[in-house]
C-alpha cells in the first residue's frame, strides 16, 4: 500500500541542482514582495493577462479549446459558455478566481478539493464534479502507429478517498514541522496525479492546487505570470518528468527528483519572466514601440516575433509587426532568415 510521507523523503532531494533552484526562488520572492508592496496598482494588467493565459493553457493541455475572442470574454466573465469546452473553461476560470481571492481560507484538505472540483464542472450537466472516481482509471498514451499503451495505473477507486486524506495529512504535518513548502509541493502534486482521484479533470486540478499551495506559502508569482502556460510550453518535459517520478510509486520506490526539479524550474522561469515584466512596468511611460525596441535590445541572442508577443502580451500583433518594420528600416535590428522562421537581433554596430 502506498505510504504518504514527506518529513524524511524530502532530505534525499537536496541535490545541488534542486538547492540552487530553491535558493533562486527564495531570492526572487524577496524582490517580488518589495515590488508588489510599492506598485500594486501597476499589476492589474499583468493579473488579467495571466488569468487569460492560465485558463487557455491549462485547458489546452487537455484538448479543451475555443477561439481567442471567446476565451477573453469567458475569462473576463462577459459572456456565457456556449458548448462543453467553454463550460469547462468557465469552470476553470471560477476556481482560479476562488484561489486568487481566497487562498488564505482554503486548507489543504480533501473535502475542500472535492468542492473545488465540483466548481470546475458546475456549468456541465454531467455528474462528474465534486465526486471521486467511480471506477479504476488508467493513464495511457497513443504511439505513432495508433496503438494505445498504458503508461501508469493510478490508485484503485476504492482506495482513493482514504489516500486523499492521508496525502493531505502528510503534507500538513510536514509544513507544520517547518519543511520548506517549495520542496513538498511538487511531491504532493506528483502523488495527487498518481492517485488520479477523479474521473476527469485531474490535470487541471493539479495545476490549480499548485497555485493554491504556492500562494499559501507566500509565492504568488502565479497571479501575474501564468505557470500553466509555462507548463503547457514545456509539456513534453513535464510528461517525461512525471513518468520518471511515478515509476515504482505503488511500492513506495519512486524517485521524486525528476518531477521536483522540473516543477521548481517552472517556478524559477515564472519569476524570471515576472522580473522582466516588472522592468517594463517601471518604464511604463514608454510607448509600445519603445517597449518592443527595449525587449529586442536587451535580449541576448536572437528573438522571434512570437517571443516578443509573449513578453508584451498587451501589445497587438499589428503594433509589433509595424514596429519591427520600422526598426528594420532604421537598421536598428537585423533580420535572420525569413517567413515563419524569421528572428531578429539588435544591431550593435548601429550604436557605435
Amino acid at each position: 500500500m502506498k505510504q504518504f510521507e514527506y518529513k524524511e523523503s524530502w532530505k534525499k532531494l537536496l541535490t545541488p541542482n534542486i538547492v540552487s533552484l530553491l535558493t533562486s526562488i527564495h531570492e526572487y520572492k524577496g524582490e517580488q514582495n518589495l515590488f508588489i508592496e510599492s506598485n500594486a496598482d501597476k499589476l492589474v494588467e499583468l493579473l488579467e493577462i495571466a488569468k487569460i493565459q492560465s485558463a487557455e493553457a491549462s485547458n489546452k493541455i487537455e484538448g479543451i479549446i475555443t477561439t481567442d475572442e471567446r476565451l477573453k470574454k469567458l475569462v473576463m466573465d462577459k459572456t456565457m459558455p456556449k458548448n462543453r469546452n467553454e463550460k469547462e473553461i468557465a469552470g476553470y476560470r471560477d476556481v482560479l478566481n476562488t484561489i486568487h481571492e481566497s487562498y488564505e481560507y482554503i486548507p489543504i484538505n480533501a473535502n475542500y478539493f472535492l468542492q473545488l472540483h465540483g466548481d470546475l464542472y458546475k456549468y456541465n450537466s454531467s455528474s462528474l464534479g465534486g465526486k471521486y472516481k467511480s471506477s479504476n482509471n488508467i493513464i495511457s498514451e497513443v504511439d505513432s502507429s495508433g496503438n494505445q499503451k498504458v503508461r501508469f495505473q493510478p490508485m484503485e477507486a476504492w482506495a482513493t478517498p482514504e489516500a486523499m486524506v492521508n496525502m493531505c495529512n502528510a503534507y500538513n504535518k510536514a509544513i507544520n514541522e517547518g519543511i520548506d513548502p517549495l520542496i513538498v509541493m511538487p511531491m504532493f502534486i506528483l502523488d495527487f496525479l498518481c492517485i488520479h482521484p477523479f474521473n476527469d479533470g485531474n490535470g487541471r486540478m493539479s495545476r490549480l492546487l499548485t497555485l493554491l499551495i504556492l500562494y499559501k506559502s507566500g509565492y504568488i508569482v502565479g497571479k501575474y505570470i501564468s505557470i500553466e502556460k509555462l507548463i503547457e510550453k514545456s509539456k513534453e518535459t513535464y510528461y517525461e518528468a512525471l513518468e520518471a517520478s511515478s515509476s515504482g510509486w505503488h511500492k513506495n520506490e519512486n524517485d521524486y527528483e525528476p518531477f521536483v526539479e522540473y516543477y521548481l524550474g517552472v517556478v524559477v522561469a515564472a519569476y524570471k519572466e515576472f522580473s522582466g515584466r516588472v522592468q517594463t512596468l517601471i518604464k511604463s511611460g514608454m510607448s509600445k514601440p519603445d517597449r518592443i525596441r527595449e525587449v529586442i535590445r536587451k535580449n541576448i541572442g536572437k528573438i522571434t516575433k512570437s517571443q516578443i508577443m509573449e513578453r508584451c502580451p498587451d501589445i497587438s500583433d499589428t503594433t509589433i509587426q509595424r514596429t519591427l518594420s520600422d526598426l528594420l528600416k532604421n537598421k536598428e535590428i537585423i533580420k535572420l532568415n525569413g517567413g515563419r522562421y524569421a528572428a531578429y537581433v539588435w544591431n550593435e554596430e548601429k550604436e557605435k
